[in-house]
């Protein structure tokens, strides 16, 4: 602290003005709370500007270069197609600056001040600045995000890159290697294999291991088909600036390596072992249902607090935990968290699809008008639902099944049944149509695809 430096005093400081932070920041501040975020960087964190905005953006231009190439069974043949890589980037960043400036002006519009730098906690009451000042608070938020993981060996630096980087690259690589093999892996392999790039993917295990093997296949499959190649059940154990070796033996070319194998909490330098703030033996902020650390100033929402570290659940977080703050009776009490993985076709899932006493219907894209059209019906939609008739969980493989998924979420949140779903008028020729099929078909009621009746 700067000797004579006075404090100034907030309702509520929130740390990190990632899209858990300016959202808490704003809910605070329609409560009628004095409210600061402290940002060391960008307002919008790594959603707005590194990862989930970027990453779509590059997907979206990606799937427009390569269908512009591949469309003449539509009847459309485009020569000399070129993808400008410095013009891409260029989108790719005025949309994240878009962004970022709207995230600002909303702060400003609701009197929210915003400082840069980092933040310490010096006590349960009391923030160090960079700035040189300090900041007393009745109430705090964490909302530091996360970071990517590094791997032994193969550590940051030259040819070695985050995702972060690899969204950021103004030419198109002639070869990638993919370190890991989660939805970012996919995202990115894919996205650079429709430009043109060599992409291999290297598995500890396989693609997409947590996920339904019948969705990762459809997947898998376009993948290799753009010239993906996935190496399985293999390690990497050295590198140079222009391959990687596996543990099989083999050599790979690798122009860029990417590494993407998880995320780790960012709670560096924040100070928390001067406050009552526990964290958990993987390093994230452990909070109750109210969001609420063992500090009773102290909230915490977000990447920070562990899986599913997803941004639209830090987003419904830091809505609850700033509704808490403000002395509210709120709660994240959400029964599902839906996760979308876009790639070729999308995979979004909402709730559970297996369990005691769960059975499944299934209804395939190859019987639905709207993706025979398009030429699109590698897919399905999957209903999960228990012996009650009652929704326990959606999985959807499909073009638009981002834009689909929230009818599932809210499904279960409502405590749907089947017949909820099948009787509610989907519109035709939608893709939507399947979800409705699929409960259709656990009724025992399907009309566009045969199934053999269950014997009695």
């Amino acid at each position: 602290m700067v000797m004579g430096s006075l404090p100034e005093q907030v309702d509520l400081a929130v740390i990190g003005g990632g899209v858990g932070g300016y959202v808490a920041a704003i809910r605070a501040a329609e409560l009628g709370l004095n409210v600061t975020i402290v940002e060391k960087n960008k307002l919008g964190g790594h959603c707005l500007n590194y990862a989930c905005i970027p990453s779509k953006t590059l997907i979206k231009i990606s799937d427009i270069y390569y269908e512009a190439q591949h469309s003449q069974k539509f009847g459309i043949s485009v020569e000399g197609a070129k993808i400008d890589p410095k013009a891409m980037l260029n989108w790719r960043n005025s949309v994240s600056e878009k962004l970022e400036k709207g995230v600002a002006t909303l702060c400003n519009m609701n009197q929210i001040e915003v400082i840069k730098g980092t933040a310490t906690f010096l006590n349960s009451s009391t923030l160090q600045l960079t700035n040189g000042t300090s900041l007393d608070f009745k109430k705090a938020i964490i909302a530091t995000g996360s970071e990517p993981m590094e791997l032994k060996g193969l550590e940051f630096g030259g040819n070695v890159i985050d995702y972060k980087k690899a969204l950021q690259l103004d030419f198109i690589p002639k070869s990638m290697v993919i370190v890991g093999a989660g939805y970012v892996s996919v995202e990115i392999g894919t996205l650079y294999a429709k430009l043109g790039t060599k992409v291999s993917i290297i598995a500890r295990s396989d693609v997409l291991s947590k996920f339904d093997r019948d969705a990762v296949e459809l997947v898998k499959k376009k993948m290799e088909s753009l010239g993906v190649k996935i190496f399985t059940n293999v390690a990497p154990t050295s590198h140079d600036a222009n391959s990687l070796t596996l543990s099989s033996g083999e050599k790979i070319e690798a122009e860029i390596i990417v590494v993407a194998v998880g995320l780790h909490p960012y709670t560096d330098g924040l100070g928390l072992e001067n406050t009552k703030v526990k964290v958990n033996d993987k390093g994230f902020v452990t909070v109750d249902e109210r969001l609420q650390t063992q500090d009773e100033n102290i909230l915490a929402v977000g990447d920070v607090v562990g899986e599913p570290m997803l941004a639209h659940k830090a987003i419904r977080q830091g809505v609850v935990a700033a509704e808490v703050a403000a002395g509210q009776n709120s709660a994240y009490d959400n029964m599902v968290v839906p996760a979308v993985i876009f790639s070729d076709p999308e995979i979004a899932i909402a709730g559970t699809m297996e369990g005691e006493g769960i059975q499944v219907a299934k209804f395939p894209l190859s019987a639905l008008g709207r993706a025979i059209a398009l030429d699109a019906t590698n897919g399905f939609a999957k209903v999960a639902y228990d012996g009650d008739g009652m929704i326990k969980g959606i999985e959807i493989v499909s073009d638009e099944a981002n834009a689909m998924i929230s009818e599932a979420a809210l499904a279960i949140e409502m405590g749907a049944t089947l017949e909820d779903i099948a009787a509610t008028i989907h519109p035709h020729p939608t893709y939507s149509e399947a979800v409705q099929e699929a409960a259709e078909a656990a009724l025992g009621k399907g009309i566009h695809f045969f199934y053999p009746k269950k014997k009695q």
